[in-house]
């Protein structure tokens, strides 16, 4: 995991670099810090040995990441087993997609039609059967560590690039859902912007947005002035990271509140009718399309979340129930991208914490299983029409070239052009890699 070395407060990187590099030519000011020569040269050499890397010129330029949360079947979806014995592969059939000799579920016919803009991953595979470990893997691509809290990708990538067109690089639709999509140990200020509720709903405003009735510029200007004053003064008695992220959230919203182009870019009212009804006038047609405006006026990752995938019970009525919104919804979104010139800038990940058990349980459900379990990739300088890994004839582990989080995410963070090697600062002066271990999958990259 990088490198671990620790040091105390006098002598952690953090303070040594609060001092000036000629400051330290003298012995009176290393006696001053409390550092003795041996010290001051070891801060040196953790400085020096700190993985920093530049990032580069990526083939995406923002993320739309699908999650489905509670851990979508693979068998009823991406990875049907229509040769296994009925108590393997369910009672769903399969349609043929365009991606040759691959066939999806039957519910996800439309998707099984732009299928050859997809790569599919069939071999996903981790070790967390719980929800809430799952979930910490696919969100930050690392396991669960009782010591420390991991950044999301969407704290990452708010870290590494910051800003667009006075938008925030991270927004959550219509929430950030759950702890694991927060910011772990980097400071609180790379945190999601949330929309407060839900596009698909009427009257949908996004929270905190419009200035109050009755405040025009004017006392809008007078008011920040009078802010401003009030965060310099506590910020001259206390250095913290939440006065220091309180700080950040004010401009960021001033800087949305301020913007027509930033407040249009979460108005879904401006889209046509026939498009969103393309999309579909439900929860996961509206969020898509939110996610679509947002990243085509600079918001750098947009994480949803779309239906409720935990069928322990009833799997096929409940995939025919919540399944046939996201197939339509999907399906546009890459179309609607792809018409606009977006997709090949735009990297859309659809994946969930982990699959379900190979046979159908006594409920004529599946239970959890995160041996081997589908991810969906699109666009952002994947291939199309791609079907890496396989699992075995009846999808209970990987077959052939399994892929773990840290994989995954090490490649999406490539097409982003952020190198998972490199090393932030976790409390502690801890250097900690963006991801520990995991490879890019050149297969997948077009």
């Amino acid at each position: 995991m990088g490198h671990s070395k620790s040091y105390n407060d006098t002598c952690s990187p953090s303070h040594f670099r609060k001092l000036s590099r000629r400051g330290f030519l003298s012995v009176g000011a290393i006696a001053g810090a409390g550092l003795t020569l041996p010290e001051l040269f070891r801060l040196q050499s953790a400085q020096a040995e700190l993985k920093d890397y530049s990032n580069f010129e990526g083939t995406a330029k923002s993320i739309i990441h699908i999650y489905l949360p509670g851990g979508m079947a693979q068998q009823e979806s991406f990875d049907p087993k229509p040769f296994a014995p009925i108590e393997y592969r369910g009672e769903m059939k399969q349609v043929k997609t365009k991606i040759p000799g691959h066939l999806f579920g039957e519910s996800l016919p439309k998707t099984a039609d732009i299928a050859d803009r997809l790569t599919i991953i069939n071999s996903m595979s981790h070790g967390e059967a719980a929800h809430e470990r799952g979930t910490h893997n696919m969100f930050t691509g690392y396991r669960p560590s009782p010591a420390l809290q991991y950044p999301s990708i969407g704290a990452i990538v708010s870290h590494e690039y910051g800003p667009r067109n006075n938008l925030p690089p991270y927004v959550c639709i219509p929430n950030q859902p759950n702890e694991f999509a927060g910011t772990g140990y980097l400071s609180s200020s790379y945190a999601a912007f949330s929309l407060g509720s839900d596009p698909a709903a009427g009257g949908f405003k996004v929270r905190d947005l419009d200035m109050y009735a009755g405040i025009d510029d004017s006392r809008f200007a007078t008011r920040r002035s009078a802010l401003d004053a009030v965060n310099d003064h506590f910020r001259a008695i206390e250095k913290s990271d939440k006065i220091s992220a309180m700080d950040s959230f004010y401009e960021r919203a001033y800087s949305l509140i301020s913007s027509p182009q930033a407040r249009e870019a979460f108005d879904i009212e401006k889209e046509d009718g026939k498009l969103r009804d393309a999309y579909g006038r439900n929860q996961a047609g509206a969020r898509m399309l939110m996610a679509r405006r947002l990243v085509e006026s600079g918001v750098r990752l947009v994480n949803l979340t779309y239906g409720g995938w935990d069928m322990h019970s009833n799997i096929v009525s409940g995939f025919k129930n919540t399944m046939p919104a996201f197939d339509q919804a999907f399906s546009t979104l890459i179309t609607d991208l792809e018409q606009r010139g977006l997709l090949d800038e735009t990297l859309v990940m659809v994946s969930s914490e982990f699959g379900r058990t190979p046979k159908i349980n006594k409920d004529a459900g599946r239970d959890h299983w995160p041996k081997v379990f589908s991810v969906a990739l699109a666009g952002g300088g994947i291939k199309k029409g791609y079907v890496h890994g396989t699992s075995d004839a009846t999808a209970t582990e990987p077959d052939l070239d399994p892929v773990g989080p840290a994989d995954l995410f090490t490649t999406v963070y490539h097409a982003m052009g952020i190198v998972a090697d490199k090393e932030l600062m976790a409390p502690g002066d801890r250097p900690i890699e963006i991801v520990d271990g995991g490879k890019v999958i050149k297969e997948v990259l077009a």
